[in-house]
């Protein structure tokens, strides 16, 4: 079984998949990359994990012609503290999974485990591109435009962000929005308690001014601030924020969309008319969970390393395994990697102003 990283723009596209790092275990990663790998049959993996487990699974899968399978004994549990596994986590799944990155062997790390010590090891490993300070989550969130979907970060990597962090939040989500969405021109918004010019925090005031004098030269509208309502509006496509509101937002976003699914479960089951109303109405509510079902866009996209890596939820089924999967592919095949390190490094004078590595 062999899997061999490519020369940029030639071969297969090669992910490397942490195998023991979701809560469901090994068959539910194996299970998500054989529906992956029936949407895109040019995708090749090198698997990580417990060796004979992931042989049995792979082969049960018709996957072995598809996979190279690194022996990797130790497991990052979700209660490990990343300084933890930075200091006794070689021999991990995880571990191994970034370094087929860093080795150049494959294009991207997919992984459902650990968020700290993910981004922890991925830090050190990878490393932070040139001029950037703090890296950062970038999730998808179901949105009212064309697309579907807006960009929002940091989701959660670092707690903390000053103007320089949140401007260069922006331009990693520009490019992010470009080559994941095919967005053109993407529309940037900074969010703040209000929209008014006076309202917010001094850094947000000086991040909106180093924002905004950006945005001609890399190519995207900065709306201004932005507030919590607008996230899923059409009228932004990537919102900028630190680490700590940004995960608040989306922890909100997914305990109320659990809450609406449930209060409408019920209230279609209180009467006998209800249920015939819930029957009735099954089309276009079937339509509604389809749209709003977060495991379409499973998978957070840490940006701002010399490597692309992909969070999966933890508790991801194969669904939501086979969606992180597919985003590692599309951004795999848009060379992102590449592109973003062009685009901080222009914003950052590490590189000539050239825009020839952006669409």
């Amino acid at each position: 079984m062999t899997a061999r990283g490519p020369e940029k723009g030639h071969g297969p596209i090669v992910i490397s998949v942490d195998a023991m790092g979701g809560d469901r275990g090994p068959s539910t990663i194996v299970k998500g990359m054989a529906r992956a790998s029936k949407a895109n049959p040019d995708l090749r993996f090198i698997l990580h994990g417990k060796e004979d487990e992931l042989t049995t699974l792979v082969a049960k899968h018709g996957l072995s012609d598809a996979t190279t399978i690194k022996a990797a004994d130790g497991v990052v549990a979700m209660t490990d503290k990343p300084s933890h596994v930075m200091r006794h986590g070689k021999d991990t799944s995880m571990w191994s999974a970034i370094n087929s990155v860093r080795s150049n062997e494959a294009d991207v790390c997919v992984s459902c485990g650990n968020t700290g010590a993910l981004m922890a090891v991925s830090m050190v490993r990878l490393r932070k591109l040139p001029g950037v300070n703090r890296p950062a989550i970038a999730i998808l969130w179901p949105a009212n435009n064309a697309k579907g979907f807006n960009v929002l970060l940091d989701a959660g990597a670092d707690i903390r962000a000053d103007e320089t962090d949140l401007m260069q939040y922006a331009l990693m989500g520009v490019s992010y929005a470009r080559n994941g969405l095919e967005i053109e021109r993407p529309r940037v918004g900074l969010l703040n308690v209000g929209t008014e010019e006076h309202k917010g925090r001094a850094e947000l005031k000086v991040a909106a001014e180093m924002i905004g004098a950006q945005a001609d030269e890399a190519r995207f509208e900065f709306v201004g601030f932005v507030e919590g309502g607008q996230i899923a509006s059409d009228s932004v496509d990537v919102i900028v924020t630190d680490g700590f509101t940004g995960n608040i937002a989306l922890k909100t976003g997914e305990g109320t969309a659990s809450f609406i699914s449930t209060a409408l479960r019920n209230a279609f089951r209180h009467t006998p008319f209800s249920r015939l109303a819930a029957l009735l109405a099954y089309p276009s509510l079937n339509r509604l969970r389809k749209r709003i079902d977060p495991r379409r866009v499973n998978g957070g996209v840490f940006l701002g390393l010399n490597g692309t890596v992909v969070k999966s939820h933890g508790d991801a089924d194969a669904t939501g395994v086979a969606a992180a999967i597919k985003l590692a592919y599309q951004l795999s095949k848009t060379s992102f990697g590449e592109r973003l390190a062009a685009r901080v490094a222009q914003a950052g004078g590490f590189a000539p102003q050239d825009d020839d590595k952006e669409r």
